[in-house]
């Protein structure tokens, strides 16, 4: 994983991207849908841990959740506290590493990270960590994909992490609808989705 001054470097045009900001009506629909079907209506406590510019931190505080997010870039957090302030809703934005969050262990319904469990040093100590911030029962979202370049983390491998830890119900969704990322995709993604057993 990179260190954070090379994210701080990226912040200004993370942006740019048509699924990082979601400036566009149709990519900012796709995405609030996507988190509605997932998460449903009901307000709920949400960890977005390397929640970068704070997109989708704002999306779901708009969507009536309490939201928590987590990046260790400071230029990141900076962003989305910008963000959420312009969109007048209440997100708490912090600046900590996601691979170990400071958070109450178990005060979380959900626990979303997209495209970043890929990145961490040591997935399966992250991937306990964020565990350990779920209520029982409670909500694990991965959004994760084998982009063309060759990063990222297969379908088949962030189930073989999953199966490691104390969940059930674990699914799997492609997500090739281009709404989401502005175009058509070649590459394989994905939400993952599974609950805490205990």
């Amino acid at each position: 994983m990179a260190d954070a001054s090379m994210w701080d470097a990226e912040a200004q045009t993370f942006d740019d991207a048509v699924d990082h900001g979601l400036r566009h009506p149709s990519a900012r629909a796709a995405w609030r849908a996507l988190l509605v079907e997932v998460l449903g209506h009901e307000p709920l406590r949400v960890a977005d841990l390397g929640c970068g510019t704070g997109t989708l931190s704002v999306l779901l505080a708009a969507e009536g959740h309490e939201v928590t997010g987590v990046d260790f870039s400071p230029a990141m957090i900076e962003r989305a506290r910008a963000k959420a302030g312009a969109a007048q809703v209440a997100a708490t934005l912090v600046c900590a590493d996601a691979s170990a969050p400071p958070l109450t262990r178990g005060g979380f319904d959900v626990v979303l990270s997209r495209h970043v469990l890929w990145a961490m040093p040591d997935p399966p100590v992250a991937l306990g960590a964020w565990i350990d911030l779920l209520r029982p029962g409670g909500l694990l979202v991965l959004i994760e994909g084998r982009w063309h370049t060759g990063a990222g983390l297969t379908a088949e491998a962030a189930m073989q992490l999953v199966d490691g830890h104390r969940l059930f119900g674990t699914d799997v969704r492609r997500l090739p609808d281009p709404e989401l990322w502005g175009g058509e995709i070649t590459d394989e993604r994905y939400v993952l989705t599974a609950r805490r057993a205990d």
